[in-house]
């Protein structure tokens, strides 16, 4: 019903038992515009590498999923129209309609756990959107995250949400919260939030631990690992916290929904901060990069 290609990087180190990252492909297709796109993906691949694992960026082309992306099918995708964002729901779909699709941290997350992969890195997962409670907006990154036993780090969930119920809800799927070196939630552009880290680990050693530990105990589901941008590339949180409220205005006085909410405020907020946002967002990203691959390599050295 489907196959899965394998970047011919990706097939080598998978016959060879070497540290291998997952990287979703949204960033690419609804995060940044043309060339930085691809620039940026290229960096983080590299990151990837020089950190001491493979990486595979994933997404659906034609119809086939491909784990790890050739040259010319990266630049393909970066300059591709109207490519799906594709999440749990629509996965298949797009694969059976031999569609072009974009993975999100829950697709990415699938995909991974069928080509055997225990790692990804984002930029900042899904979660709870602001006035949750009457638009019923969450992401399907949490659920996705409760179920399918890979480890993601990212840099927190996305500023333009609401913090506190998204993490509100990690607690209530049960899901491990592990913040990196500091007692507080990073917010992405932001280091700092004032919101406690439910788990603090400040070593690549001590989570591959965890999850073989998670692993052997046989509690289903994945960890989140949350990645603080560095203080120098950060957007503080009371310069910011302004700006994704005015985005927010004009997502709402547009009438702007479901999938397309997110896109429409990274840009705005691109705007707005006149590309400082974009500047920490390829920081953060590749800053997770690099800390997924020691994740990895530590998890393969455990088994």
């Amino acid at each position: 019903m489907f196959d899965i290609h394998y970047a011919p990087e990706v097939f080598e180190a998978k016959s060879q038992n070497k540290p291998i990252v997952a990287l979703e492909s949204t960033i690419i297709t609804h995060g940044m515009p043309y060339p930085q796109n691809v620039e940026t993906a290229r960096q983080v691949e590299n990151d990837v590498r020089d950190a001491g694992a493979i990486p595979a960026t994933i997404a659906v082309l034609s119809g086939q999923i491909h784990v790890g992306l050739e040259d010319s099918a990266l630049d393909t995708l970066a300059q591709a129209r109207d490519v799906a964002k594709l999440s749990r729901a629509d996965l298949a779909a797009c694969v059976a309609r031999g569609g072009n699709g974009a993975t999100t941290v829950a697709a990415t997350m699938i995909v991974a756990h069928l080509a055997g992969i225990a790692v990804f890195a984002t930029g900042g997962i899904g979660g709870v959107h602001r006035g949750a409670e009457h638009s019923f907006d969450i992401s399907a990154d949490l659920h996705e995250l409760a179920q399918t036993p890979v480890r993601g780090v990212c840099a927190g969930a996305k500023a333009i949400l609401d913090l506190k119920k998204t993490f509100e809800v990690l607690e209530t799927l049960g899901i491990p919260v592990i913040v990196r070196g500091q007692d507080t939630l990073p917010a992405f552009w932001s280091a700092q939030s004032d919101l406690p880290a439910p788990l603090r680990m400040d070593t690549a050693q001590e989570i591959a631990k965890a999850h073989q530990t998670r692993h052997a105990m046989g509690i289903p589901g994945g960890q989140l690992i949350c990645n603080p941008i560095p203080q120098a590339a950060e957007i503080p949180n009371a310069e910011l916290a302004p700006i994704i409220t005015q985005a927010l205005n004009e997502a709402e006085a547009q009438n702007i929904t479901a999938k397309a909410v997110t896109p429409f405020l990274l840009n705005r907020i691109f705007e707005l901060t006149q590309g400082r946002s974009l500047a920490a967002n390829i920081t953060l990203i590749r800053h997770n990069a690099r800390f997924a691959a020691q994740i990895a390599a530590e998890i393969q050295a455990l088994q």
